[in-house]
């Protein structure tokens, strides 16, 4: 029996060790990535937009499926599609051939992906949407397949080598599919009118999602009542507010509750220098703190105290005070690293 080592480099060219050959062999991959890229990109005509009609006209989700890489990349293709306002999920195709082909409501529609159309995996889904009348958008390089001849729309992608020297790991054709659900995507996307604040709905987990958070979201239905005293308090009261507050500030109101100014941390220090005899909160506070609305972003109120440099930041509607926004708690909770 021969040894597998000896197999292996019979069956395929040994590249150098060299770091120089090794650097080469991976551009030249990266180059054939790109070439499929603009044949893909030259290739499109309006059959995506027809596969976009055909999934806004349809009240239920979009399903996607495929076999092996293919799924993979229809994994990637349906996250994608979900987070951006299209309702999508993945079915693996051998799971739909024993009891899954009940997640194919009439309502559906299939987005079927195959490069060779041939998958034999993929045959009871379509000929289960075929008999229900569920249309098929099909991804592959042969139109004239089974799955090409099955669907309502094809998005054929053109006829290009893969990276892999044997012509046979999927490379060149899994990017193109991504590139082409990736496309697919935003053009719904857009069609739809998907919002950023959407967006952070969908993610409200990550830097990223937070930060597209509302501060009214932050805040949540019932926030606490942030630290406030009136323009006559005495320096202790404000001292006082500040340390129960548990916020570095304290709000200054004006006699009818309106926000007048802000005392801070730094503001209390600061007046050490001076006689503290007689001080009232409208003689160290700040007339014209910076303030927030709380249907801004958080990315905006992380701006606005990281421009300013200041770590607490009044949240006002109506000219009123509803919170009081402190950087460490930004911080602890991941808004700001």
């Amino acid at each position: 029996m021969r040894h597998i080592a000896d197999m292996t480099d019979a069956a395929s060219p040994v590249l150098s060790a060299e770091p120089a050959a090794m650097t080469a062999r991976a551009r030249e991959v990266i180059r054939l990535n790109i070439a499929a890229l603009q044949a893909l990109e030259t290739s499109l005509d309006d059959s995506l937009a027809r596969a976009c009609e055909i999934i806004l006209s349809r009240p239920g989700y979009l399903v996607v499926t495929g076999m092996g890489k293919s799924g993979h990349i229809g994994g990637k293709i349906a996250a994608t599609l979900a987070s951006t306002g299209t309702n999508a999920f993945f079915v693996h195709p051998a799971e739909m051939s024993h009891g899954d082909l009940g997640m194919l409501r009439k309502d559906v529609t299939l987005l079927a992906i195959s490069n060779s159309g041939e998958s034999r995996e993929l045959r009871d889904p379509l000929i289960y949407c075929q008999r229900e009348g569920i249309p098929v958008i099909g991804i592959t390089q042969r139109p004239t397949s089974f799955l090409g001849r099955a669907s309502a729309v094809c998005l054929t992608m053109p006829q290009v080598a893969e990276a892999c020297p044997n012509g046979l790991a999927p490379t060149t054709s899994t990017l193109m599919t991504l590139a082409l659900g990736d496309a697919l995507a935003m053009v719904l996307m857009d069609r739809r009118g998907f919002t950023a604040e959407a967006f952070g709905l969908h993610h409200p987990g990550g830097k990223l999602g937070m930060s597209l958070q509302s501060i009214r979201d932050w805040m949540g239905d019932r926030p606490p009542a942030p630290a406030t005293v009136a323009l006559t308090a005495s320096f202790a009261e404000v001292v006082s507010a500040i340390t129960e507050g548990r916020k570095g500030a304290v709000a200054v109101l004006n006699a009818d509750g309106t926000l007048a100014g802000i005392v801070t941390d730094g503001d209390v220090r600061r007046a050490f220098s001076r006689d503290l005899a007689g001080l009232t909160a409208a003689d160290v506070m700040s007339g014209r703190p910076k303030v927030i609305g709380p249907d801004a972003r958080m990315s905006d109120a992380i701006d606005l105290m990281t421009q300013n440099k200041i770590a607490t930041l009044l949240v006002v509607e109506a000219d009123h005070p509803v919170a009081i926004v402190h950087i460490a708690e930004l911080m602890q909770a991941g808004y700001v690293s």
